[in-house]
């Protein structure tokens, strides 16, 4: 745990996690729990540092604050989004449905309110880095074996490769975008309730809102280009969830 920009050494052992913040006595406790539980951690305290230490590190998670001087934790969830696919879990003061959605529009997977608990946050992150994400490298006789992409109209959906194209264009998900569509795109047609959902994609029991849910549903929606009005590929089902559309 430090304050600097070096990363960990490269033969330690388990996920790396970015704590930025710029309360440092928070930030310390957060890393102090995270280090407990075998994150390799790194704490910065603004937002500059904390976009020049994420492409040092490549972190498996960022916990961080919105609220950061200069630049601030919305900005740096922007530019993280550009190079890199970690978890993101935003820290903030604030308790307003508009903050939780700018978070997470900006592609955070989860938004936490001060004052928290750092052993649930921790608990948190673990059931979502539980679920695998990294695809290990096969062989050819292996890779015959690969599941074709799941296809849906001019949707295609490459579970192996979590590569996601419409007409052969690629779509750029975030993590929790992409399990969503993943979870629902196994089960086309069947509908999901918001909370097995959120408890698919954290692989474990959910405490929280449900309808965070909702917020991921209506970024992946833009992203695929799905009109909330006439979907094609995520269906409302109202007072249930959602299901998986044909495409068509």
């Amino acid at each position: 745990m430090d304050g600097t920009s070096a990363p960990p050494p490269s033969g330690a052992q388990g996920y790396r996690a970015l704590v930025v913040d710029d309360e440092a006595p928070l930030a310390e406790v957060v890393a102090s729990y995270l280090e407990r539980d075998q994150f390799e951690t790194t704490v910065v305290f603004n937002g500059s540092d904390a976009i020049a230490v994420a492409r040092e590190l490549d972190p498996d998670v960022v916990i961080l604050d919105l609220g950061l001087p200069g630049v601030d934790g919305l900005e740096v969830c922007r530019q993280l989004r550009t190079f890199s696919d970690a978890y993101v879990v935003m820290l903030t003061a604030r308790d307003t449905e508009m903050d939780t959605i700018v978070g997470l529009t900006v592609g955070a997977d989860d938004y936490v309110t001060k004052p928290f608990s750092p052993r649930e946050l921790v608990a948190r992150i673990r059931a979502m880095l539980r679920r695998p994400r990294v695809q290990t490298p096969v062989d050819a006789a292996a890779a015959d074996d690969r599941p074709p992409p799941r296809q849906f109209g001019p949707l295609s959906i490459d579970v192996a490769a979590r590569d996601v194209t419409i007409d052969d264009e690629p779509i750029m998900l975030t993590r929790t975008e992409f399990d969503i569509l993943e979870t629902l795109s196994a089960r086309p047609g069947v509908v999901l309730t918001r909370r097995q959902l959120l408890e698919t994609v954290r692989d474990g029991p959910w405490v929280g809102d449900d309808h965070l849910i909702d917020v991921h549903i209506g970024h992946l929606r833009r992203k695929l280009g799905d009109d909330a009005a006439q979907p094609r590929y995520i269906i409302t089902i109202r007072g249930v969830g959602y299901r998986m559309g044909s495409g068509q």
